[in-house]
């Protein structure tokens, strides 16, 4: 594969780190009963979805991101511990400091941080720069890059169109032009020149996509594409050790991951936050030497690889709660008995099924495609799929925006009822009618009409898949299913190749611009999968960015949700439950619910035996 290499020569050595662990002073080794980074504490968890790769600027789905976020490191970030969360510096110095008028941040890195070695460094120490982040952060508007977090910055850098333009005609970005919105005022300094302000700024720097890479590693690894996908190379606590695509993912410590101890616990923090920070406290992080991550898509050998004990701690699948989870919501006895602990948190996360607007049959805003997109959603039977699909570990979404989130407005409500008797009448007052008596409807101009669906070939993509046939069984529509594994789902989603496709969004930052830029025309390509074009909710959505956190920008989002319901370029579907089981001998889990796996955090009891098989 074009940019991959071995990673062996670079595999943490046990006897390095104990000897260097040997020469610190007396005082310090009392300090820390066990050395950091302990290459005997091995964590293995799963993950439900196949990765992409492991570039920050080229990659979307959340099984990936959860690896680069353990390899490269943003500016800034969430407060592990802190509720309500909180931004808090990661590689800056501080804060960003933002002009008056909200359109100038100043942003400081914090010396000394070094990226992990590579053969591409020569044997030298590396250290992070503004230089760093400056070049990372262009990469996202390098057109031969397309990555699907351009929109971060797209439009919005004082003087990058005469660049970006020149870039365009080209085929690719030439990173040494200056924008003068964006540079390195120094070695650790960024300033960065806005056209208009902009209140989630800080949301997007806090991103994956946002982390810093060494232009030495892309121009040593990266592909026809710009892409780095095998040879990741950053400063967080880990590095990439062994990859299987599609199988497993090995994590090592980065050996030259810098001094940074676990955070002493907020003077508000809950009595569990407390109690499970206190015996962590000043501990180096990380704590743990390996992690290893096997790709499990079907629920079943899920919960059986967490029942043998071959998985430290588990993302419960819905549709197998019942056999761990009690009628009140509490681990099982024998569960119990081993010390397992239940975390439990409503995702800030929407699990939709858009429509592709684009499409022939589907997409359109005419009163009759308008129509048929709210029949569907109409007699989608959406309490069954949280009853049955989901085991009751859902809610109906009442707003492109959950709960918890940002500009979330608990009075709104601009869901979609089941109603199989409207979407019927709905669809024979457009014209959408069985006319040759067979039970299916044909389309208004009498030919034949069949939905197309994407979904996985796993066994709980199927029995959704079931539903949906059921449910529109119901109102006379035939349904046919796409079967595609999930990185070539996200491609052709992406390309708009498909008519309907479930999916899910995932918010790390707390804002609710997360959600509501799905359906903004120039993310078409990125995160607009529906291919929603509409002056009115643009306009919109470039008001909502220059105002802060508040009641105006609430009072816009939900503007714009009543204009989504207008259109129904979604079925809006659900917001997710999630149940974590945690085995004792994990020590440091806190909930998080942008941070879904905080391996730095965590550390292993390695006396506690594994469970009997």
């Amino acid at each position: 594969m074009t940019g991959a290499r071995s990673r062996l020569g670079s595999a943490v050595c046990a006897a390095c780190l104990a000897a260097a662990f040997a020469t610190l002073p007396a005082s310090t080794a009392l300090a820390q009963p066990q050395a950091y980074a302990d290459p005997a504490k091995v964590l293995r968890i799963m993950m439900p979805v196949a990765e992409t790769g492991f570039d920050p600027a080229a990659v979307s789905d959340l099984s990936s991101s959860h690896v680069n976020r353990a390899i490269f490191e943003t500016l800034y970030g969430l407060d592990y511990l802190a509720r309500p969360y909180r931004q808090v510096p990661v590689t800056a110095a501080a804060m960003p400091e933002i002009s008056a008028d909200g359109r100038v941040w100043i942003m400081r890195v914090k010396p000394g941080i070094r990226f992990a070695d590579d053969p591409v460094f020569q044997g030298r120490p590396r250290e992070l720069t503004a230089h760093d982040y400056v070049y990372s952060w262009k990469r996202l508007l390098d057109p031969r890059v397309r990555s699907p977090y351009q929109w971060y910055l797209a439009g919005k850098l004082v003087g990058a169109d005469p660049v970006l333009e020149r870039a365009k005609a080209a085929g690719r970005l030439d990173y040494d032009a200056q924008i003068p919105g964006l540079r390195a005022l120094d070695r650790h300094t960024i300033r960065m020149e806005l056209k208009d302000p902009d209140y989630v700024m800080l949301g997007y720097l806090s991103h994956i996509a946002m982390a810093a890479v060494a232009r030495e590693v892309v121009e040593a690894w990266g592909d026809a594409s710009g892409w780095v996908m095998a040879n990741p190379v950053g400063t967080g606590p880990y590095r990439l050790k062994d990859w299987r695509r599609g199988q497993k993912i090995v994590l090592e410590a980065n050996p030259g991951f810098r001094e940074e101890f676990f955070p002493a616990a907020p003077a508000d923090a809950d009595a569990r936050t407390r109690e499970t920070a206190a015996p962590m406290a000043g501990m180096r992080l990380p704590r743990i030497g390996r992690v290893e991550i096997s790709v499990i898509e079907e629920s079943s050998p899920q919960l059986l690889a967490f029942s043998s004990g071959d998985l430290d701690y588990l993302n419960v699948p819905p549709d197998l709660v019942a056999n761990v989870l009690d009628p009140g919501g509490r681990p099982k006895p024998e569960l119990a008995a081993k010390g397992v602990t239940l975390h439990r948190v409503v995702q800030p996360s929407l699990a939709y099924t858009y429509f592709n607007m684009d499409d022939p049959v589907v997409g359109g805003y005419a009163p009759e495609k308008v129509a048929l997109r709210r029949a569907i959603s109409l007699g989608f039977n959406t309490p069954d799929l949280i009853r049955v699909w989901w085991q009751d570990q859902a809610l109906p979404a009442t707003q492109p925006i959950p709960p918890g989130v940002s500009g979330h407005d608990p009075s709104l409500d601009v869901g979609t009822p089941y109603d199989p008797a409207t979407a019927r009448a709905l669809l024979d007052r457009f014209g959408y009618r069985d006319r040759d008596g067979d039970g299916w409807r044909e389309l208004p101009d009498g030919s034949p009409f069949t939905l197309s669906m994407g979904s996985t070939p796993t066994n709980r993509d199927r029995e959704r898949d079931e539903l949906w046939k059921r449910s529109l069984k119901d109102i006379g529509i035939r349904i046919d299913f796409v079967k595609q594994k999930f990185p070539e789902l996200l491609k052709m989603g992406r390309a708009g190749k498909l008519q309907l496709w479930p999916v899910g969004w995932f918010n790390s930052y707390g804002e609710g611009d997360a959600f509501l830029q799905l359906l903004y025309s120039p993310n078409i390509g990125q995160s607009n999968y529906s291919r929603v074009r509409n002056d009115e909710y643009d306009e919109l959505y470039r008001r909502s960015k220059r105002l802060p956190d508040g009641p105006e920008r609430t009072a816009l989002y939900a503007r714009m949700s009543r204009l989504v319901a207008a259109w129904a370029p979604w079925d809006l579907g659900v917001y997710r439950i999630e149940n974590t089981l945690v085995r004792p001998r994990v020590r440091g889990y806190v909930k998080h619910v942008y941070v879904e796996h905080p391996w730095k955090y965590l550390d292993l009891d390695v006396g506690a035996a594994r469970p009997a098989r």
